[in-house]
């Protein structure tokens, strides 16, 4: 009998173009890929193990998917990912429902695991995770036709002092350009238009293999392809923007005016505990030439509250700080205390319920801000994705350029009448808060 794989992904985009690839390698083994987990007879959890939450989430999934043992047609329960890179010995050892592990260096062993786990063998692959896809593997998608993600490195340098990136995804090291390219022109004739560039610090591309910062030349050549009509970038570190990179994010007509540079925090004593580069004037310096250089772009960041020490004026001055800067796009997380990070040994952690709390009260001030950012899209022209249609409000749902998908705003578009996939010019003419309503299709 052919095993029928589900594959269950958690955490970010890193992680679910990892399972693609394994989608890929199954797909090509012979394996047939399933949608529901009570029809497999093998299930791999894509884990994440970035913060506490990640880390609970990660471990519920894998006993509520656990009991298919019993209920379903389970018979091999496999996790990868951040989780097992990081508590392998842990993992095998509390939860014998876990029937083998691989690591986020190793998943291209998978159809490996996934036999010798069948045979009751209980197989571990998690080595140094020193894997950058380099070599052409096969990727089966699961987002939407006409948008996805590419790897563009992997692991950090950077070494901030609360993350563990580094101790699950390794030192950073920079996929080739002509791998990325190859990866494109595959993905531009599967009917790709939308391209995000995704790292855990995409403007260090480059450095380690070629010298230099090489971003601003990769989205040039990645817009290039043919059948590519945008190109998004995605955690962009604001140690290394560079002025080559704003001049081609400014000038480049199919590079999305959009930028996803998370900050973590304003306040120059908690930059530096943090271990981030610049500081105060440094951002707003950086984010005004963005401006400048940039007209109309759309800025998201994220921020960290309830860091180690972060006292109650530096949290009035981080909320002073995303009222002037106004960030179109604006994520909030409670600091997680990760052991064997530096931060996890700082004197001075916070409560969790004053962390909860100061992340609440920034978030009112982003809504705030962004019912009013909002608004200054009311009469353009814009671009639009079309991504889903509503039947019974006879509208269409998508996102123009300002917005990535998944976690950003929507337009509203009524005066149906395209595919969806398709790229529409649209006059909008309400805003919402996070959301934008259209006119019609122009």
């Amino acid at each position: 009998m052919t095993e029928k794989v589900k594959i269950v992904t958690l955490g970010c985009e890193k992680n679910l173009v990892d399972s693609e690839i394994m989608s890929g390698l199954i797909d090509a083994r012979g394996y047939s890929l399933v949608e529901r987990e009570e029809d497999a007879t093998v299930i791999i959890v894509n884990t994440c193990g970035f913060i506490d939450a990640a880390k609970e989430e990660s471990v519920n999934t894998i006993l509520d998917l656990a009991e298919l043992k019993e209920t379903g047609r389970l018979k091999a329960l496999i996790v990868s990912g951040c989780l097992t890179q990081r508590y392998k010995q842990e993992l095998m050892e509390e939860m014998p429902e876990i029937d083998g592990i691989v690591g986020t260096g190793d998943f291209h062993y998978i159809n490996q695991i996934v036999d010798e786990a069948l045979k009751g063998k209980r197989p571990v692959f998690v080595g140094n995770p020193v894997f950058n896809y380099e070599e052409k593997l096969p990727r089966k998608l699961t987002t939407a036709s006409y948008t996805t993600y590419i790897k563009i490195a992997e692991g950090c340098d950077n070494n901030c002092t609360f993350c563990s990136i580094p101790i699950m995804r390794g030192k950073f090291r920079s996929r080739s350009m002509d791998s990325i390219l190859e990866e494109a022109e595959l993905l531009a004739g599967q009917g790709v238009k939308e391209i995000s560039l995704i790292a855990q610090d995409s403007t260090n591309y480059g450095t380690d293999l070629y010298g230099e910062y090489k971003l601003a030349e990769l989205l040039h050549k990645v817009s290039q392809v043919e059948g590519i009509h945008w190109v998004r970038l995605h955690y962009a570190y604001p140690g290394f923007f560079t002025d080559e990179l704003i001049d081609e994010i400014a000038n480049n007509p199919r590079v999305c005016k959009y930028i996803d540079m998370p900050l973590q925090h304003s306040e120059d004593a908690v930059l530096k505990r943090m271990r981030r580069p610049g500081r105060n004037r440094d951002i707003r310096e950086l984010i005004a030439r963005i401006r400048d250089r940039i007209p109309g772009v759309s800025l998201r960041t994220s921020l960290i509250v309830g860091f180690p020490g972060e006292t109650e004026e530096e949290f009035a001055a981080l909320c002073d700080f995303v009222r002037e800067v106004k960030f179109d796009r604006l994520g909030v997380f409670t600091y997680s205390k990760e052991e064997d990070t530096p931060a996890s040994r700082l004197p001075n952690q916070l409560d969790e319920d004053v962390k909860e709390w100061r992340a609440n009260t920034l978030m009112e001030v982003q809504r705030q801000v962004a019912d009013e950012t909002s608004r200054k899209y009311i009469g353009q022209v814009l671009d639009v994705l079309l991504e889903q249609y509503d039947g019974r409000s006879d509208v269409y749902i998508g996102r123009s350029q300002y917005d990535a998908p998944e976690i950003d705003g929507e337009v509203y578009v009524t005066r149906p009448g395209s595919e969806i996939g398709d790229i529409v010019k649209v006059r909008i003419t309400h805003a919402y808060e996070y959301d934008l309503s259209g006119e019609g299709v122009l």
